[in-house]
């Protein structure tokens, strides 16, 4: 993934070629003192990877900053680069994978192998009280790691589906499911920005 992720950054793609690609493991962006979390897949080949920042330089993000800006969430409609002044507020996004994977589909191997990062920040924000997992990987991935915590015993009875809420235990986050605004699923319509402003919509009443 990181040979993947670095060879990206160097071949580029033809509408990029002037951009200098960051190409490297892309950090979590947001508020540290955040009641909501956002966990997403990886980076995109030519999105975070490109720009160095979450959800950043590809149009899964140009839906999502769009949903959290008119949610309230964040500060302006678009991330175009890490340095544009966009701020999240009482928000952090993170991914499952910190490097851009072939085919944008991380192993379970390469996710095992990043998943010591996100244990990290889920440690550091002290006060998340809402966790919005965008796909069925993340979904799976935080529930992992409960499991690991002993906070579950099992994913069994844990069903993945568009804007469902979870409660996993006492003194836990809220766990919401989402469909992943990727471009298949928003070309599709099998997610459209009001279901995902629904999501956030949740996240909000729920604060």
């Amino acid at each position: 993934m990181r040979e993947h992720c670095a060879n990206i950054a160097e071949t580029k793609r033809r509408a990029y070629r002037d951009q200098e690609y960051w190409g490297r493991p892309v950090p979590g962006f947001g508020d540290p003192e955040a009641r909501v979390l956002v966990v997403g897949l990886a980076p995109g080949a030519h999105g975070s990877n490109r720009t160095g920042r979450m959800f950043t330089g590809d149009r899964s993000g140009d839906v999502l900053y769009r949903t959290l800006y008119k949610t309230g969430f964040a500060s302006r409609p678009r991330s175009v680069s890490r340095n544009d002044g966009l701020e999240l507020h009482d928000l952090y996004i993170t991914a499952s994978a910190r490097c851009a994977p072939p085919g944008n589909k991380p192993t379970p191997e390469e996710i095992r192998n990043c998943r010591p990062f996100f244990v990290r920040e889920l440690d550091l924000l002290k006060h998340v009280r809402v966790v919005v997992a965008l796909g069925k990987i993340a979904f799976d991935n935080y529930l992992d790691v409960l499991k690991s915590r002993g906070v579950i015993r099992s994913r069994a009875g844990f069903v993945f589906g568009h804007n469902l809420p979870f409660t996993t235990a006492a003194g836990q986050p809220l766990l919401i499911s989402s469909y992943h605004p990727s471009q298949q699923n928003t070309s599709t319509g099998k997610l459209t920005e009001k279901m995902l402003a629904d999501v956030f919509r949740r996240a909000r009443k729920t604060l």
